[in-house]
């Protein structure tokens, strides 16, 4: 849906600009003319409602002209800078709630076209620990949000809810970050608290997990099932295990057991990647039970602690 209307506002504003542009080399040259001989003739300068008469501004160029400024600003602000997005499920909690709404950083990873999204100047790769937007591998029209775990080389295992990351390393590089060259290094994790937040009627406990360069929270579901079965099966790699092709990285939401993330269906192109969440800038909190009178989708209140920049 947001690609649609990235492509309508891009239409809109190519379409308005084209009139304007027509419309001031061709037709308002020959409406000042028009105006001229008017004053000329008559020696005074012309009323606005008898210069609307004698050479009226169709009113489609007059809408181009107002519209015009104002959604090529919107497009351009959209397209390379920064685009708002809503949260419509729970896999990032607790870093992202349903009914947050953020802005994420388009020029993070390079400056795309935005209809076709080809790339159109390299500004810089993804981080490990980075909140990513990206068009999901399965089926571009939906957008994904989830965190970079994986970078190109690295190898991954997450096996009894614990993350292990053999990192990519340079010649002669002995560390990355917190993390051995040459060895799969098992994620620290600290419990924050375990009756937080609930998954069902299972009580879910909240960890910070030690990713190089950025700690961040994470929720796992100690009574939940490992369903590898379901994982991606990498060709010569163990089930839990994954090696991250180049020009690709491997993602996963912050709600480890309610994720629908690489370790279902794979890697993340670099082609895909949409930008960088960086800011909640609204949080609206539903909480319509079973007695409520309002609708599911009507919010009840705003979490105004939950605005400020995304970890």
């Amino acid at each position: 849906m947001a690609g649609y209307f990235s492509v309508l506002l891009v239409l809109i504003t190519l379409g308005s600009g084209l009139i304007w542009l027509l419309d001031h080399l061709l037709y308002a040259p020959k409406r000042k003319e028009r105006i001229a001989l008017a004053q000329g003739s008559s020696g005074t300068l012309l009323e606005d409602d008898v210069i609307a008469e004698i050479a009226p501004e169709p009113a489609i160029v007059e809408g181009a002209k107002s519209i015009f400024p104002m959604i090529a600003a919107i497009t351009i602000f959209r397209s390379f800078i920064f685009e708002p997005f809503q949260i419509p499920s729970g896999s990032m909690m607790p870093t992202l709630l349903d009914g947050d709404f953020i802005l994420v950083q388009k020029f993070t990873y390079g400056i795309k076209d935005p209809v076709w999204r080809s790339q159109l100047v390299e500004v810089g790769e993804p981080e490990r620990g980075d909140v990513t937007v990206f068009k999901f591998p399965l089926d571009e029209r939906i957008d994904f949000i989830k965190r970079i775990i994986g970078l190109p080389g690295d190898r991954i295992v997450y096996r009894n809810r614990q993350l292990y990351i053999q990192p990519k390393c340079k010649e002669g590089q002995t560390q990355q970050g917190n993390l051995v060259c040459g060895e799969y290094n098992k994620i620290k994790l600290d419990i924050v608290n375990r009756d937080e937040y609930k998954q069902g009627s299972m009580q879910l406990v909240r960890l910070t997990e030690d990713l190089p360069g950025v700690q961040h929270d994470i929720l796992i579901n100690p009574q939940a099932l490992e369903l590898t079965e379901r994982y991606y099966q990498q060709q010569g790699t163990r089930k839990d295990e994954w090696v991250v092709p180049e020009d690709s990285y491997f993602a996963m939401g912050d709600n480890r057991n309610n994720s629908q993330d690489s370790r279902m269906w794979g890697f993340v192109p670099k082609a895909n990647l949409v930008g960088k969440a960086v800011f909640i800038w609204m949080s609206f909190e539903f909480d319509n039970g079973p007695d409520s009178l309002l609708p599911g989708w009507v919010p009840t209140g705003v979490r105004f602690e939950r605005l400020g920049n995304i970890q």
